[in-house]
């Protein structure tokens, strides 16, 4: 049985698209607790920690009848925008958005994705994880952004989508339009490579 360590709607409805039977119980990990230079091991390591909250805290998840599975993987996935060196997580207001999509107007960054793939046997009378297999990886897509006038950004911006997006942004609604083009893994720019999931998937 699959699990999605996250309350992400754009992964939940990537894996739903793709026909992945999963169930989705969203990590309570702080990601304050982690400090790290590097936004691409950034990424990966709060993935993993994500991950890793829910094998050492399903004692306490309310699990649903359908839950009975002896193995389970679970899918830890967090993403962060790179812009010139410097990262860009979800705008904390309309101001910061509008004038980040001014700096991003024409140009290009990198959207990193962490996954993390927790391979386990779940103990149905103790609700304990003994982990077999850990994979992890940071996979990397970089985004090229249209030309923007400042109306056009503001009208972006008042639609509130930016404020809850890593980066601004979202591929899969109305900020598709502002987006040129894609090189690396489109699913990825969601929040979850696909490819990368199947490929890790089928290998077990």
């Amino acid at each position: 049985m699959l699990i999605l360590a996250s309350a992400s709607r754009s992964r939940k409805k990537l894996l739903e698209n793709s026909h992945i039977k999963f169930i989705q119980i969203p990590s309570n990990f702080d990601e304050s607790l982690i400090k790290e230079n590097d936004i691409s091991n950034m990424a990966l390591e709060l993935s993993f920690q994500k991950a890793n909250s829910l094998v050492l805290g399903m004692k306490e998840i309310e699990l649903s009848e359908e839950f009975n599975y002896s193995s389970v993987e679970i899918l830890g996935c967090d993403s962060i925008f790179e812009f010139k060196g410097t990262a860009f997580g979800k705008p904390l207001n309309k101001e910061e958005a509008f004038n980040r999509w001014r700096r991003m107007s024409g140009g290009f960054g990198f959207l990193h994705t962490g996954h993390t793939l927790i391979f386990g046997n779940f103990n149905l009378t103790s609700k304990v994880i003994r982990v077999t297999k850990t994979i992890k990886k940071t996979v990397s897509s970089k985004v090229y952004f249209s030309n923007l006038n400042d109306d056009e950004i503001k009208i972006y911006v008042d639609s509130l989508e930016p404020l809850h997006c890593a980066g601004g942004f979202a591929l899969e609604g109305r900020g598709g339009k502002y987006i040129e083009k894609i090189e690396g893994c489109f699913s990825n720019v969601m929040g979850l490579s696909l490819p990368w999931l199947r490929n890790n998937l089928i290998k077990q």
